[in-house]
């Protein structure tokens, strides 16, 4: 590899949940069974990139080809809660 070679990049959508206990958590849908878990978003985030990075070498070492992203798209709607009869 020449000094100047740069690896490819490729970038997926992770939802952050928080989690119960306190802190949070991170699943990456394009790549199914990819978690991570921290005590800030910024940690659950770093714990994210790693998670993927492992996942990524072990696509490769299997012979497997990179998920692209699952291009989420998230919406919100209202809803009545309805009263208790």
């Amino acid at each position: 590899r020449s000094a100047s070679w740069e690896a490819p990049t490729v970038k997926y959508s992770i939802v952050v949940h928080e989690a119960e206990e306190g802190g949070f958590w991170a699943e990456v849908p394009a790549l199914g069974a990819c978690y991570a878990q921290g005590e800030t978003v910024e940690e659950t985030l770093a714990e994210a990139r790693g998670a993927i990075e492992s996942h990524l070498i072990a696509l490769i070492a299997d012979g497997q080809e990179i998920p692209r992203d699952a291009e989420l798209r998230v919406e919100t709607v209202t809803v009545e809660v309805p009263s208790a009869a």
